[in-house]
């Protein structure tokens, strides 16, 4: 299988370094670490879920290791994402700390989680995380096109994704494109629009013309264009849902008709302002 490829089953792809990614994730982000985190994780996956988010701001790693220890899933099965807080200092060093909260040996996912302070600077440790065995893969968050070429301008080992908020509302065309064209994976969060999209008329159309939830559709978009998906939810029911992503496909009028619904010209930037 060529790197960059989804597996047979449709459920992961290949990443540039080698490594397999599932494509549907539960982000843990705004979920206070506690019993609420815990049992999101293990729900998801006893749901069959493989691929959790987690990240050092959030705060909720050590919840996120218990969840991950008390689903029986064994470890190696289960693909762990976290992402360094660009306010610290040394990436290397903070994923140390991370593998402790999370209670793991290693990290399947590395991310600078935004461009705080300039894209380069902590691009270094990252690397040394990666080699000293903390993380599988490295990657970035947040990076516009042009930041992802300062970092790949001084990167030994290039980063395998670039995760970014991403849904038919903010299709980030060329931003999408770019990172295809350079190996470098998209993840989506915040696919759902935080749940405001999920209320939208047209959205609800397509969803009843292929006899699915508005949320399965907007999943499914982006599993469609082979991007890794992040949809948050705390309600098993909703994780059942939201897992319901690999059994049917939107037609291309359908997938035309929510490419339609972009807000952002088809950016290369990875956000409307930046926050930090």
């Amino acid at each position: 299988m060529t790197k960059g490829t989804v597996t047979a089953d449709g459920r992961a792809r290949v990443l540039a370094d080698g490594n397999e990614i599932p494509l549907l994730a539960l982000g843990v982000w705004q979920i206070p670490d506690g019993p609420e985190c815990e049992n999101a994780v293990r729900w998801a996956l006893e749901l069959g879920y493989r691929h959790v988010d987690t990240a050092q701001a959030y705060g909720n790693e050590p919840s996120t290791g218990r969840g991950l220890r008390d689903s029986g899933v064994a470890r190696e099965d289960v693909f762990v994402t976290t992402k360094f807080y660009p306010g610290s200092k040394d990436p290397e060093a903070e994923a140390e700390r991370s593998l402790e909260r999370l209670g793991v040996d290693y990290l399947d996912l590395y991310i600078i989680h935004w461009p705080q302070g300039g894209p380069t600077w902590a691009w270094e440790g990252m690397q040394r995380a990666k080699d000293r065995g903390y993380a599988r893969s490295i990657g970035i968050s947040n990076f516009s096109l042009a930041q992802v070429d300062e970092v790949l301008g001084v990167a030994d080992t290039p980063p395998v994704v670039n995760q970014v908020q991403f849904n038919p509302f903010a299709y980030r065309r060329a931003l999408l494109e770019g990172c295809e064209e350079r190996g470098i994976a998209v993840e989506a969060y915040s696919p759902l629009g935080t749940g405001r999209h999920l209320g939208d008329k047209r959205v609800a159309e397509i969803a009843e013309r292929v006899g699915r939830t508005p949320a399965q559709v907007l999943i499914r978009w982006c599993v469609q264009r082979d991007l890794v998906v992040l949809p948050k939810s705390t309600h098993r029911e909703r994780l059942e849902e939201n897992a319901q992503a690999f059994d049917f496909t939107l037609s291309d009028e359908d997938v035309a008709a929510l490419d339609a619904l972009d807000a952002t010209g088809g950016t290369d930037a990875a956000n409307e302002s930046r926050w930090w």
